[in-house]
């Protein structure tokens, strides 16, 4: 068994190397205030890997940096992959490291649906396959710089998306014969369903697959999502203010960041407020 200390899913700016400050690219947008490329730091990227303008990023145009997480995937690299040796002491590792964090964070952002997978009810018996899926997914974090960007971590994806799919077919399975009322009939939504602007006010959403949905400035107040799969869902300016999202299936922290709400809104125990929802809409 892999120590399971390695298996920190939250971001830990504190022990990062401003990773996502420099490795990733952004381009000038309602997200970003500026144009930046892959590699190059951001200018607001201080030398002790902090950000200058932490506090005031939405503020300053940097909402994107705000809606990002990396899933702990930052402190990996610098501290395991590279054993604490920053790309500013030694920058003949920055292009390479670069290169490897978004691999990590790949493999990460699989970690947290498979350790969340296991605690679904109804899928006992994918617990096996779960934790095996889990086991070698953490296996491929520990691998070495050169043998983590040989790894064709779309192949590995491709396998853990199919389980995880079994394992919300079988939880919202279970959960639509214990809810009470019953959910009313509902439309199907196939991946990648295209919600933008939706009108779902007060919608009873419960146990439906909005898996990839794309519900960007969707109105979802007061909707009632529990035991929905929200996997990947696109809820940039989602307007979930009052919205039961307890026991939603696979929603992320970065989700929540990326949407609009109100403290009225009710969420998984392990997921907290964003700052910018402490005004009531």
């Amino acid at each position: 068994m892999l120590n399971t200390g390695l298996l920190e899913l939250h971001s830990d700016c504190q022990n990062c190397f401003g990773l996502c400050c420099a490795a990733l690219p952004f381009a000038a947008s309602s997200d970003f205030a500026i144009d930046k490329n892959a590699g190059q730091p951001c200018p607001n990227l201080r030398n002790d890997f902090r950000c200058g303008i932490h506090t005031e990023l939405r503020a300053k145009g940097f909402r994107g940096c705000t809606v990002y997480d990396c899933f702990g995937a930052g402190q990996k690299v610098s501290n395991l992959t590279y054993g604490g040796r920053d790309w500013l002491q030694a920058p003949e590792t920055a292009g390479q490291m670069f290169e490897v964090f978004p691999v990590m964070r790949q493999l990460h952002e699989l970690l947290w649906y498979l350790r969340e997978a296991l605690a679904f009810r109804g899928a006992e018996s994918l617990h096996d396959s779960l934790k095996l899926m889990l086991e070698q997914t953490l296996m491929l974090t520990t691998l070495s710089p050169e043998e983590l960007l040989k790894l064709e971590v779309h192949i590995h994806r491709a396998e853990v998306n199919e389980l995880l799919l079994r394992a919300s077919e079988l939880a919202r399975s279970t959960a639509r014969g214990q809810l009470n009322p019953a959910p009313k009939r509902q439309k199907n939504y196939g991946r990648g369903a295209d919600l933008i602007g939706a009108k779902l006010r007060q919608a009873d959403l419960r146990c439906v697959s909005l898996r990839g949905a794309y519900l960007i400035a969707a109105d979802l107040s007061g909707a009632d999502l529990r035991h929905a799969d929200l996997i990947g869902a696109d809820l940039r300016d989602t307007n979930l203010s009052g919205a039961d999202l307890r026991d939603s299936l696979f929603l992320t922290q970065a989700q929540l960041q990326a949407a609009k709400g109100d403290l009225a809104a009710q969420l998984p125990g392990s997921l907290q407020y964003p700052e910018h929802w402490s005004v009531k809409l």
